[in-house]
């Protein structure tokens, strides 16, 4: 698992979104709704932050369809 700033986890009914990260420690911010941004902020260690995530489900965000990933004839 590579963890990334940014990045937001689900797990039960509640979001983890990592606001900080640091060589030896994690702040994240656990919230009910991702796209409200509203939360309480913790800290720990990466080691403590893993084991929080056991179970949890990484969000990727969906990526905007840009011109050149359109592979469709222009020609028929």
């Amino acid at each position: 698992m590579k963890l990334e700033q940014g990045q937001i986890w689900k797990k039960g009914d509640e979001y983890i979104r990592i606001v900080e990260w640091a060589r030896m420690s994690i702040e994240y911010k656990l919230m009910k709704n991702p796209a409200s941004k509203v939360g309480t902020v913790h800290r720990t260690t990466k080691k403590e932050f893993c084991r929080l995530l056991k179970g949890a489900v990484e969000i990727v965000p969906e990526k905007a369809a840009t011109p050149e990933a359109d592979t469709t004839p222009t020609h028929p």
